[in-house]
């Protein structure tokens, strides 16, 4: 376990530690096929080059390092705080003969052991519902980012139009948790967590809210692209200098 995870962080790992082999195959099929798109609009927002090294922070099984990867050439760092989802994430690597592009550590994003701006660029994945302090934890995020470097974030939404927020609500009040119960009680858990989880954290946090934690965090140039209809968000800036 990582040292000094909150109580936010702890309750997320042991949502989603035991899932670690089948999460990103239910993680698609549960999304409708959404997420790996949602994803591959990530990767193509930080336009690496082969000579780069990317941080991927909440990396989970290395979906987004491993597809940085393939996409630019370029070395991944991946961390998290979960394990059992590195430990899956290594294995996805070597599977696709990326062990030595991708390197993947046990470390926290509130608190990064990398020295100021190490990287050329970061992504981040579902991250931010997840810590106590956003605009701390995205400060922190662009401290290890060198001066030009492209940030890009994926997260979850609320349907802001009215058709797509009751189909919403439908799925994530009702349809969701019982999809979830058919694969596993474990899926069934994260079936009831995530939408509270994701109003919340909306409520709290709208995109406008979040842009203005970025500029706040010193990256420039900040934008964001609604998904599916509002279910989902990319936001990308560049590291200030």
């Amino acid at each position: 376990m990582v040292a000094g995870s909150s109580e936010r962080n702890l309750a997320a790992r042991e949502l989603f530690a035991p899932l670690a082999g089948t999460y990103d195959r239910y993680a698609r099929l549960l999304s409708f096929g959404q997420d790996p798109r949602w994803r591959a609009f990530l990767v193509s927002r930080i336009e690496a080059r082969p000579v780069h090294v990317i941080l991927d922070v909440a990396t989970g099984t290395a979906a987004v390092a491993l597809a940085l990867a393939r996409r630019y050439g370029c070395r991944v760092v991946g961390v998290d705080q979960s394990p059992e989802m590195l430990a899956e994430g290594r294995r996805r690597a070597e599977t696709a003969g990326l062990g030595a592009s991708i390197e993947l550590r046990e470390e926290r994003a509130e608190e990064l052991p990398f020295e100021d701006a190490s990287f050329d660029g970061l992504t981040f994945t579902y991250l931010l519902r997840y810590v106590d302090d956003p605009g701390a934890t995205m400060r922190e995020l662009a401290r290890v980012v060198r001066p030009g470097g492209r940030i890009a974030m994926l997260e979850f939404c609320v349907p802001r139009r009215a058709v797509p927020r009751a189909a919403w609500e439908a799925w994530v009040r009702l349809g969701l948790p019982l999809a979830g119960r058919v694969v596993s009680p474990g899926w069934g858990e994260v079936g009831r967590f995530l939408g509270p989880s994701v109003r919340a954290f909306c409520e709290r946090t709208p995109p406008g809210r979040l842009q203005a934690l970025w500029e706040e965090a010193g990256v420039d140039d900040v934008r964001g692209r609604l998904l599916s209809l509002g279910g989902g968000i990319v936001m990308w800036g560049t590291r200030g200098g």
